[in-house]
């Protein structure tokens, strides 16, 4: 996809659009964000709204950050569960005036209660969306899950990640899915 939109959320949801579409694998994104108002808002008034939007938010902890400069947003802090980091990005690209969103939010995960393997096999089985032909997990210390195999759609990759994120104590997710049509 090339060309320019109004709003960095306007380039994630025309992303997502296209990936939902039957026998697309993987989309190339070049949108760039070109704001309606002519100029561009002071950071001062970004970062205000910036601000007040992680504030209003409860899905997004106190202990995440946002610094913007020339329209970027810089996040920094920590977290505890991976989906926590992707709300204060998704609720700061959805702020007038913001230009970009760099997301260095730390992950410092609890205590895994399970075997963090046998959760991760849990949420794919509940998942109406996955066809578990073919996906593996394997738990190195420390919390890093590695996921592979294959699936057919760009959906089920989705989803199979978020289920390896969704255990207790991950850190991180090593994706080495394949969308295979």
């Amino acid at each position: 996809m090339r060309g320019t939109v109004a709003s960095l959320r306007s380039v994630r949801d025309a992303q997502d659009a296209a990936q939902r579409v039957y026998g697309v694998t993987s989309v190339s994104n070049y949108l760039t964000v070109r704001p309606v108002t002519s100029g561009c808002a002071e950071d001062r008034e970004v970062s205000t709204a910036v601000l007040h939007a992680l504030m209003l938010d409860s899905s997004v902890p106190a202990t995440i950050n946002a610094r913007v400069r020339n329209g970027g947003v810089l996040l920094s802090g920590t977290a505890t569960w991976n989906w926590q980091r992707d709300e204060a990005e998704r609720v700061c690209a959805a702020v007038a005036g913001v230009l970009s969103v760099t997301n260095r939010v730390k992950l410092i995960p609890a205590p895994p209660d399970i075997d963090i393997q046998h959760a991760i096999m849990a949420a794919f089985r509940r998942s109406g969306r996955l066809i578990l032909h073919g996906l593996s997990v394997e738990v190195l210390g420390c919390g890093v899950v590695i996921l592979s195999g294959t699936v057919t759609t760009s959906a089920e990759h989705d989803e199979a990640v978020t289920c390896g994120w969704s255990a207790r104590g991950v850190a991180r997710v090593d994706d080495r899915i394949a969308v295979m049509c």
